[in-house]
Formats: structure tokens, C-alpha cells, sequence
């Protein structure tokens, strides 16, 4: 399916299960890195290139979403998969704040992984420096996806990589109704309630941004979806 081989970094302290998903992968034609905890796995990452990250999110030395601030640092685009027994909304939502593509809870199906891999990696650009550099013009706003910001009147506000990724959706669409469901499926691989909520969230943030710009707005589309309204705009 793919031209090369992706290469993985697993980061699990749990070395029966990582010897297990290790084995899985390799089968499935994968390179897989397995690091028993956060420092090994960071090290890793600073030495060597690797496609995607799957991160247990307890861990000893350092602990997951801590290991995902510093891979980001390092490479904001990497695709990110959460691997944790941890199933709380609240603990959902920190992962994605810090722009991980997925999250899967244990215990887990091991074909279920793979599909999630598959997926975050059909929506990685197979050569990341072919991404181009664009300032998109939102109402009074200039929109650098690249560098994750948003400025206004000399003002610019930093934000993160799964806010860039839906204000970068919501633009692309602005003026027309965006299916929810279609949203969710594009920006996460699924459409389930956890991550619908942590849409309305991620909605809220953008609202909070945008809000220096009476002119545009957000709005919510009963049953459907939302409509981002840009007047005057040429998309």
C-alpha cells in the first residue's frame, strides 16, 4: 500500500503488550521502535525519523501527553495515536488539545489499531516539505496554518495544531453548511460522542478567537452541523 515502509515509534511500558503490538506491525510490513517509557521514547524521537508516534499515556520517567508536548516541539506535524487504559472524556480532550490525530483505549482490538494507523497516515502528506507556506485572509484575520496562528491589528495569537487543523476546515467551507459527521470523519477518522464534544469545544475556542471580527461568526445548524459565516469572502 505504501511506497516505503512507515516507521513507528511505540512508546508502552507495558513490554508484553509492546512485544505483541511490535510483532502485529512488523507483520502487517511496519518499523516499529519500542521504548519502555517516556525518556527512552523522546531520545528516540531525537534520533531517529519516524512516520507516526502511538504513546501510552501512563508511564514512568515521563508520561504521554508530557512526551507529546516535547515530540511537537520537535516536529509539530507528526501524527499522533494515544495507546491508554485511561477512558475519561476529560483525559480524551487534554490529548487532543495537544493535536493527537487518534486515541484507542485498552484493551483494544489489534485490527482496530491498524485501521487507525492506516487512517492518520492517508491524511499525512507523503512528503511534508511539499506543504505549502499560506496566509489565508478570514475577515480582518491573517490565518498562518503553518506556523499555528492568527493575527489581527498587529495581534497574534498562538494556537495549537488540532485548532489550526479545524479553523483550516472551517475556512475551506466557510459560507457553506459543514456536516458534523463529515467534520469528524475528516479531522479525527471517526464520528463518536466523546469527539463530538470536544468539537463543540474546539468550536467554542474558535468563536473566543474570532470574536474581534463582528462580521464573522459560527453558526449552529440544528441536527446538522455549523455554517462559518465570512462576509465578503472569495472561497
Amino acid at each position: 500500500m505504501f511506497k516505503e515502509k512507515i516507521n513507528i515509534l511505540l512508546a508502552e511500558d507495558d513490554l508484553n503488550l509492546g512485544v505483541l503490538l511490535v510483532d502485529f506491525l512488523e507483520t502487517e510490513g511496519y518499523v516499529v521502535k519500542l521504548c519502555k517509557d517516556g525518556e527512552l521514547a523522546l531520545k528516540a524521537f531525537q534520533n531517529q525519523s519516524f512516520d507516526i508516534c502511538l504513546l501510552d499515556v501512563m508511564m514512568p520517567n515521563m508520561d504521554g501527553f508530557t512526551l507529546a508536548k516535547e515530540i511537537k516541539l520537535i516536529d509539530k506535524n507528526i501524527p499522533i495515536i494515544f495507546i491508554t487504559a485511561k477512558s475519561l472524556k476529560e483525559d480524551k480532550l487534554i490529548g487532543y488539545n495537544l493535536g493527537a490525530d487518534d486515541y484507542i483505549t485498552k484493551p483494544f482490538d489489534e485490527e482496530e489499531l491498524l485501521w487507525k494507523i492506516k487512517a492518520v497516515i492517508r491524511r499525512v502528506p507523503e512528503n511534508k516539505n511539499d506543504i505549502k507556506h499560506e496566509v489565508i485572509s478570514i475577515g480582518k484575520y491573517e490565518f498562518d496554518f503553518n506556523n499555528q496562528s492568527l493575527s489581527i491589528n498587529g495581534k497574534t495569537q498562538r494556537i495549537t495544531e488540532k485548532e489550526s487543523d479545524i479553523l483550516n476546515y472551517l475556512s475551506k467551507h466557510r459560507n457553506h453548511v459543514i456536516k458534523r459527521e463529515a467534520m469528524l470523519k475528516e479531522l479525527w477518522g471517526e464520528n463518536d460522542y466523546f469527539l463530538g464534544r470536544s468539537l463543540d469545544v474546539f468550536i467554542s475556542k474558535m468563536r473566543r478567537y474570532l470574536k474581534e471580527d463582528s462580521t464573522i461568526t459560527i453558526e449552529n445548524v440544528f441536527g446538522v452541523g455549523f455554517i462559518f459565516n465570512v462576509p465578503n469572502s472569495s472561497i
